[in-house]
């Protein structure tokens, strides 16, 4: 393990002013997301999708890093450098998502637990030889009734301390992803106490598991009330609740806390953040690490259409502006008017 440069590393991923594109999506996913446009679901469709966002002109002004998926760490952009290759030359950080998806937890109806240690070191070994640096691992968690349970939790964040020791034995920084889900109808309160349990028993794992935590960033949701709850909370309840449980759970020695967008909306996942930065934050630095929340307006424009592409990177940009505004406390909704 390489201290210096995990640390190093993680910290060049959370330096000010920037933020982590998580265009890690499954096939599963992008399936999902291109049959909604009627966009034929194949290899060099998602190749063109990608390079859309990854040539977007200016994009390194304002994202740090970009996580690839196994499909995608080996495509190339359209001038047949290899995505990773083309990435670093813009002096953005490649990294890798290594998780196998989610499956259903035996015994524990309505849980899931994250597949993919079998393997992995191995996969971790390749993934660097093509030019990742760091990866991430996506634990989700339910709320419902009677659940999550105290087993789902415990055995979620031990797959979590697993996967980061073995990604540092490679020299790759983890990015930790316990997600407690926003789908349901709980109250943000319950949300805040799902959160704050998930993330005291993952550090207590990757505590037990030897993880260096200055070379280690956590990808946590925010405090939201679910989706169908009957009373939705203001930019400042969030960002109260989930600094609240950041600062009861996570320690100062972890770089950066880049949050993940969690099915919010663009508007409502940058006024968050920003809500955060401007209440002070925490010991540790404050970003993000979105896909939807930025790729969504920018495919809404592109939808498979080569005559839409330039149209489609005009919007992308300015969507990672504003999300890198919010994450130094800048963003205003006045700002979302793009110029002509």
């Amino acid at each position: 393990m390489n201290k210096s440069e995990l640390e190093r590393t993680a910290r060049s991923l959370v330096v000010k002013g920037k933020g982590i594109l998580a265009a890690d999506e499954s096939l599963r996913s992008t399936e999902r997301r291109f049959a909604r446009y009627h966009v034929e679901h194949i290899p060099e469709n998602r190749r063109l999708y990608r390079d859309m966002m990854f040539t977007t002109p200016g994009l390194e002004e304002y994202i740090s890093g970009v996580i690839l998926f196994d499909e995608s760490i080996r495509q190339t952009a359209h001038d047949g450098s290899p995505f990773p290759e083309y990435l670093v030359k813009k002096g953005i950080i490649p990294g890798i998502k290594v998780d196998g998806g989610f499956v259903d937890l035996p015994g524990f109806p309505g849980e899931k637990i994250t597949e993919g240690l079998d393997g992995l070191s191995a996969r971790l070994a390749e993934y660097r030889g093509l030019g990742a640096r760091f990866a991430k691992w996506r634990a989700v968690i339910a709320i419902g009734e009677n659940i999550p349970s105290q087993f789902c939790m415990r055995a979620n964040a031990h797959a979590l301390a697993r996967y980061a020791a073995c990604c540092q034995a490679a020299d790759i920084v983890p990015i930790v992803e316990p997600d407690v889900l926003i789908i349901g109808d709980h109250s943000i309160e319950r949300c805040e106490e799902v959160s704050t349990e998930m993330l005291s028993t993952t550090f207590r794992e990757l505590k037990k598991a030897n993880v260096y935590l200055e070379g280690t960033l956590l990808k946590p949701n925010m405090v939201l009330p679910g989706k169908d709850a009957p009373r939705q909370a203001s930019n400042a309840e969030v960002a109260e609740a989930t600094l609240r449980t950041l600062k009861r759970t996570v320690p100062a020695a972890v770089p950066g806390v880049v949050f993940l967008s969690g099915g919010q909306g663009s508007v409502p996942a940058a006024a968050n953040l920003n809500a955060m930065v401007r209440m002070g934050g925490g010991p540790w630095e404050l970003s993000f690490s979105y896909l939807r929340a930025l790729a969504d307006p920018a495919f809404d424009v592109w939808r498979g259409n080569s005559e839409s592409f330039d149209a489609a990177q005009k919007v992308f940009y300015h969507r990672a502006r504003l999300t890198a505004a919010a994450r130094k406390g800048e963003y205003q909704p006045s700002m979302e008017a793009m110029e002509s």
